[in-house]
């Protein structure tokens, strides 16, 4: 899957002499938290998130009065606080690179443009979320989690059983697990958790969960106590 798949297209985008109030309105309206801002042919320029204009913002504990803290504000644009240094990506892009760019740099989004330099959408981590929710879905079927070595590969024969019982796998990911091992997880659908005994019996030791996604997950909500310590409520 790639960024064009997942992105918010079009961009909203500001202008460099958009007023602070403007782009933060825009921000709430949109219920976005950065904005790339672009020039008069639509090229990138430079990148403004809503912690750039909060930071902007006069202090609470500022002796201006409020007369002049809007005096202020209405001659502040969003090219004196944005950031020129953008890290950006294209519609081209594989998304879990987008997702390392994300994480490397530890921002949110990434504006994407075109061969042009033309702003065309912004990714951000509530977009790859999605997707790795979409892929992962807890909506129905049974989720299999299997630990493998890592030069080992799921066996033929389980994969056939399933297929000759009436399922297929949905989806299926991997992550290193230990050393030298990793964690397979899978989704397959078509199938009843009670029918899938004898292809699961092909795993051996290395199946880990079987767990129908149709159950509901009960998760305990912790209570904070009066001396602040959390206390988890009986089952």
């Amino acid at each position: 899957m790639f960024v064009r798949d997942c992105m918010s297209s079009p961009a909203v985008t500001i202008t460099p002499d958009t007023p602070f109030q403007v782009a933060l309105k825009a921000m709430h309206d949109h219920k976005f938290r950065r904005l790339p801002v672009v020039d008069k042919n639509g090229r990138l320029a430079g990148i403004v998130s809503e912690r750039d204009l909060l930071h902007a913002s006069p202090s609470p504990a500022s002796s201006l009065s409020v007369w002049e803290m809007n005096y202020l504000l209405a001659k502040l644009t969003v090219q004196q606080i944005m950031t020129r240094a953008i890290i950006i990506t294209s519609p081209d892009t594989p998304i879990e690179h987008a997702a390392s760019l994300m994480v490397a740099n530890k921002i949110g989004g990434l504006p994407v443009v075109d061969e042009n330099d033309r702003v065309v959408g912004m990714i951000t981590e509530t977009d790859i979320f999605k997707v790795f929710v979409e892929m992962m879905d807890g909506r129905e079927g049974v989720r299999l989690t299997v630990d493998l070595p890592e030069n080992q590969v799921l066996s033929s024969g389980f994969v056939e059983s399933i297929y000759r019982h009436g399922g297929h796998l949905a989806a299926l990911g991997t992550i290193a697990h230990g050393v030298g091992k990793v964690r397979v997880v899978m989704v397959v659908r078509g199938i009843a958790r009670e029918s899938l005994d004898a292809s699961l019996q092909l795993l051996g030791n290395s199946l880990v969960d079987a767990f129908e996604l149709s159950d509901p997950i009960v998760v305990p909500i912790p209570v904070k106590q009066k001396n602040g310590k959390l206390k988890l409520p009986m089952r």
